[in-house]
């Protein structure tokens, strides 16, 4: 008679040590409520994850993925009826190939059920397996479990993977400080870093936005020999502009000795990132002049902050000729590009030729005829397509009811984002509605959206679509109210000193206009 063997990890992981990071993961107590329910049950269960909405365009992959899948599942079943008749699994290549191909799917819930089918000691002693399983715990977002699973590795300093792993784990949660923590741990235990290591390590730098750091990391990879690697030097480019020292960047960026399309790219957008529109621009010319070709993120964000139409138009056409205007990411640009210049039909035209569209694209369109009611007529199709509306689609929709002065469809949208899209109101959104209701001449509702409805303080754009609104219809009492708290809340903006000065003027109150214009004279603000 067979004896049955279930191998299957303890429950309880020792507690994490001084020098592990003590931020929990947003999944991390599904997780193990969901690892807990497993042995409590003595059964497999899977993980619930939201399935995403697959576009026209990735049908076909999802369904290569879909057939992947069930392969796996089917794999992992047979093996976990395996092992419930009592055959022991040891063999560390079907682990090492079931976790690996756990990792390209991103199947976390079959990757914890290969996990329970691990035996505890294979695990601890085993540093390729206990990797594999580090590095898809963190990769699917379990940084703490990885975590957990790193600190029962017995090997862990015979190889940089596992902590490069979890150092990428924690800066994709932004945990920055955890993943930092990590590498100078790293250090402390004698573990070399790789050229995987340090990417990693600057990408967490720069979500701290410490230069001093920045910099230590970089003598510490120049001294291990990466001085001149080109994938290590982009991440130092990204970094040193991240932390907001462009010129640094910039002197990386000039000592790549092979700059690749990702150099380039990383300078190009280190410069729009700061502002600096020339030296972007010049960088967009430089690329092209040579033959490198910017990518769509890239393009996107030249397109969107170009200085002259000519230019924008210029961009286009080399899009055009590079097949790529169909790309979601820049015909969203594009369709900002053009409606931002009053070229309606050109922007619907790229609209209406998009292959796919995300909630940008629907947004952009929105946006374009926020003073007009086709904007409606897009809302309206987004909600056929099973498009689903966010906080900026219903700013758009919002303003366009104040300009075009539609107040019971701007009432109904107001309360439909709250309680069929589960949007909470926002200060922009309290300010459409104010906006809505005082071009309306509807002085009492506004001021009573504010006052009464609002769960936070109000601030100076609600504010300052009240005051308007006011100076439109010449509500002196409600105008005083609102300048007296602009004036709180923005001390030095004399716009608002010259609106309730016009106010005043409408109202012939002579004094209080001088009174005002006292103000702003003891303020400094007049010119």
């Amino acid at each position: 008679m067979v004896s049955i063997v279930v191998h299957k990890p303890s429950l309880s992981y020792p507690s994490v040590s001084s020098s592990s990071m003590k931020k929990k993961p947003r999944h991390h107590l599904q997780l193990k409520q969901h690892r807990q329910n497993e042995y409590n049950n003595s059964g497999f269960t899977s993980l619930s994850f939201t399935k995403p909405s697959p576009t026209p365009l990735l049908i076909g992959k999802q369904s290569i993925h879909r057939t992947q899948l069930e392969a796996l599942d089917s794999v992992i079943t047979d093996l976990e009826t395996s092992a419930q008749k009592g055959i022991s699994i040891t063999e560390p290549e079907i682990f090492a190939s079931l976790l690996e191909t756990c990792y390209s799917l991103r199947a976390i819930d079959h990757g914890a059920r290969v996990h329970h089918l691990i035996p505890p000691y294979l695990l601890r002693n085993n540093v390729g397996i206990s990797s594999k399983l580090v590095r898809l715990y963190a990769s699917c977002g379990y940084a703490e479990v990885a975590h957990e699973v790193f600190d029962r590795m017995s090997k862990r300093e015979s190889s940089p993977f596992a902590w490069n792993s979890l150092i990428s784990g924690y800066a994709e949660l932004g945990q920055y400080e955890d993943a930092m923590a990590l590498y100078f741990q790293m250090a402390e235990d004698g573990v070399k870093p790789d050229r995987f290591t340090f990417p990693r390590v600057l990408k967490a730098c720069g979500g701290i936005g410490s230069v001093q750091i920045g910099e230590a990391i970089h003598r510490d990879l120049v001294k291990a020999g990466f001085g001149y690697d080109v994938y290590v030097l982009n991440a130092l480019v990204d970094m040193y502009a991240k932390c907001g020292d462009i010129v640094k960047a910039r002197n990386v960026f000039d000592m790549i000795p092979n700059k690749d399309y990702v150099s380039w790219n990383s300078m190009l957008t280190s410069y729009i990132h700061h502002g600096l529109l020339h030296e972007a621009l010049d960088i967009f010319r430089l690329m092209v002049q040579i033959g490198i070709e910017p990518d769509k993120v890239a393009i996107s964000s030249v397109l969107a902050c170009v200085l002259s139409f000519k230019h924008g138009r210029q961009i286009h056409g080399w899009v055009i000729r590079r097949g790529m205007e169909r790309e979601l990411s820049v015909a969203n640009a594009l369709i900002v590009l053009y409606s931002k210049r009053g070229q309606m039909s050109q922007a619907c035209f790229i609209f209406d030729q998009m292959l796919e569209r995300d909630t940008v694209s629907w947004n952009a369109i929105i946006s374009a005829h926020s003073k007009d009611s086709n904007g409606f007529k897009y809302f309206e199709q987004m909600q056929r397509a099973d498009a689903k509306p966010d906080g900026i689609t219903f700013v758009s929709v919002l303003s366009l009811c104040a300009n075009t002065g539609m107040v019971e469809d701007g009432e109904r949208l107001f309360s439909l984002m709250s309680k069929e899209y589960g949007i909470n109101p926002k200060m922009e959104h309290y300010a459409c509605m104010v906006n809505l209701y005082g071009r309306a001449g509807m002085m009492e509702e506004a001021y009573s959206m504010i006052v009464q409805e609002m769960e936070f303080e109000a601030g100076p754009t609600v504010w300052g679509a009240l005051l308007y609104a006011c100076y439109l219809h010449g509500n002196t009492d409600i105008g005083e109210v609102a300048a007296q708290r602009l004036f709180e809340l923005e001390p030095d903006n004399e716009h608002n000193f010259e609106l309730l000065m016009r106010i005043y003027s409408k109202a012939k109150r002579a004094e209080d206009v001088e009174r005002v214009r006292q103000m702003l004279v003891d303020r400094g603000l007049e010119t």
